[in-house]
């Protein structure tokens, strides 16, 4: 009993094998598996969105969001092998990716709005010309 109450007041070693914060639940890894599936899925989403649209913006949102993924694999990775010091390169690629993946997204993201501001502004110009074209006519 008192080994327990110690073991439970002491700071735990991540690198210790007897150390129960590396076993993640069912419902956890259920999250996690999904959470990447449903990443790439989107991903293939939105390419198929650019590709109807023939908006090149929707593919640099959907090539942006591969460095979370990559992200998000590297955590079901470092997990799946209960978080092995020797894999601890992961955290930091982790970490890089998702650094990364928030700029690429911010940029497809503007991206986004660009051609969004852009397509509206030739629609205005269209429906000008068609008024114009239409006055001169009558």
């Amino acid at each position: 009993m008192v080994n327990l109450l110690f073991s439970l007041s002491s700071p735990i070693s991540l690198s210790s094998p007897s150390s129960f914060m590396h076993a993640l639940s069912i419902p956890t890894w259920i999250i996690h598996v999904s959470s990447v599936i449903e990443w790439g899925v989107a991903i293939w989403l939105i390419w198929t969105y650019g590709e109807i649209t023939r908006n090149r913006a929707w593919y640099a949102l959907s090539l942006a969001m591969l460095p979370a993924l990559v992200s998000a694999m590297c955590a079901c990775t470092w997990h799946f092998f209960d978080n092995p010091a020797s894999l601890e390169w992961l955290v930091t690629l982790q970490a890089t990716m998702t650094l990364i993946g928030n700029f690429t997204l911010l940029a497809a993201g503007w991206l986004l709005w660009r051609s969004s501001k852009d397509t509206q502004q030739a629609q205005a110009r269209a429906e000008d010309e068609q008024q114009t074209s239409e006055s001169i006519s009558s």
